[in-house]
């Protein structure tokens, strides 16, 4: 029996407000309140309550077969708290079912890693601590921001306990090898990898309601006959949440199709579903994986010029960080609070200037103008934060 191992990423970003200039030093209240209600309350409507619903009614009429894997960010967590209170409880539903995975990630959907090993693992274990508190769990696995990998990641996952981490089926990292195997890191060997499986995720994810697209449409019995062809061990089914219904919107048939697909997968005598950490326990690596370099799920190239491939975002992020050890001095929870939020990388995704094969999907998630709009915006919040932070620690 093969596996199929279906994971989804929730999240949802604090946006900021148009923060001008002339506002330092008077306004503290960076986030865009309206906009950020508006966005979660329409998220819920078409996508997060329907689907949890869905998947629940699936588990029961699978009764148990159906495994499934989500990390929810904190950013997500604090906004179904804020703004839609039955997201949150319809996701502790699923949880409840001991059919739901829930892994660990960066609390703020932050590119931390990227930055520094112990600002990454203070992150982690916010997070870990969230899921805890919400769910009642302790995650076992891990997820990365983006899919963002690389040998050392690895190894500061596999320091933090975490057994397992899914990462991007890049093929320059792969080469001719498949993503439909588990393999184990370069580093210890310790660390159980799950690799996505990009081609038959987008197929949902990105193409499905595509009419230029020789598959469409996609039924359930087609595309069970794919997952079933596929050579391998475990077919990774790694999205985003709001794939459904958000960016497949209900007239495409994206729910309609979901609801036919366990029990198409099922109906072909050769799949099985496993959680994340079921399918990394059952089934042997097969080789190790050498990252050197970071890579993620993002875009063509599968590396992280998405966030930071120009030199606003550098800068952006290098003025994040250069404030970590007066927050950290600070000790204070605005302080912290405001911190966590600015830490979200979907805002130096904002400040991509990548308009070539993949302008489309920035341009597609991007509320500012331009790069530089959002690249400007952000650096005046930072700049006010900056101020309220040093005379705090100053004081100190």
């Amino acid at each position: 029996m093969k596996t199929v191992c279906f994971y989804f990423q929730v999240h949802q970003p604090w946006r900021l407000k148009t923060y001008r200039f002339f506002q330092m030093g008077n306004d503290h209240n960076y986030l865009d309140d309206f906009t950020n209600r508006a966005i979660m309350q329409k998220v819920a409507r078409e996508c997060y309550l329907p689907m949890n619903a869905l998947l629940l009614s699936l588990i029961e009429q699978h009764k148990g077969a159906l495994r499934l894997s989500f990390s929810i960010t904190g950013s997500a967590v604090e906004q179904f708290k804020a703004y839609a209170p039955e997201v949150l409880e319809s996701f502790k539903k699923l949880a409840a079912t001991g059919c739901v995975e829930f892994l660990a990630e960066t609390y703020s959907h932050s590119l931390s890693s990227l930055y520094s090993i112990d600002e990454f693992k203070q992150e982690v274990k916010l997070h870990s601590q969230m899921l805890k508190e919400e769910f009642g769990v302790k995650p076992t696995a891990f997820r990365n921001t983006e899919l963002i990998y690389s040998d050392d990641i690895a190894k500061a996952v596999e320091g933090m306990g975490f057994k397992t981490m899914l990462a991007e089926g890049a093929r320059h990292i792969l080469g001719w090898k498949s993503p439909n195997f588990v393999y184990t890191d370069a580093v210890d060997n310790k660390l159980r990898l799950l690799l996505r499986n990009y081609k038959l995720s987008d197929d949902i994810a990105f193409r499905f309601s595509n009419e230029g697209w020789p598959e469409w449409p996609l039924t359930a019995d087609k595309y069970a006959q794919w997952v079933a062809s596929e050579a391998g061990d475990v077919v990774n089914l790694f999205m985003d949440y709001e794939t459904f219904g958000e960016h497949q919107k209900a007239a495409t048939g994206i729910f309609d199709f979901m609801k036919a697909l366990p029990e198409a997968l099922l109906a072909t005598g050769e799949l099985e579903f496993a959680t994340v950490s079921e399918a990394a326990k059952k089934l042997q690596p097969v080789a190790v994986l050498h990252c050197p370099y970071a890579m993620s799920w993002a875009d063509e190239e599968r590396d992280v010029t998405a966030w930071l491939g120009n030199d606003l975002q550098n800068e952006a992020f290098a003025k994040l960080y250069a404030l970590a050890p007066k927050v950290k001095k600070a000790k204070n929870k605005d302080f912290e609070y405001v911190w966590h939020f600015m830490q979200n990388s979907d805002h130096f995704y904002y400040m991509a200037t990548k308009w070539f094969s993949d302008g489309d999907v920035h341009s597609y998630f991007n509320p500012y103008g331009s790069a530089y709009e959002a690249f400007i915006n952000y650096m005046n919040v930072l700049a006010d934060f900056e101020i309220e932070l040093t005379k705090v620690t100053t004081k100190e």
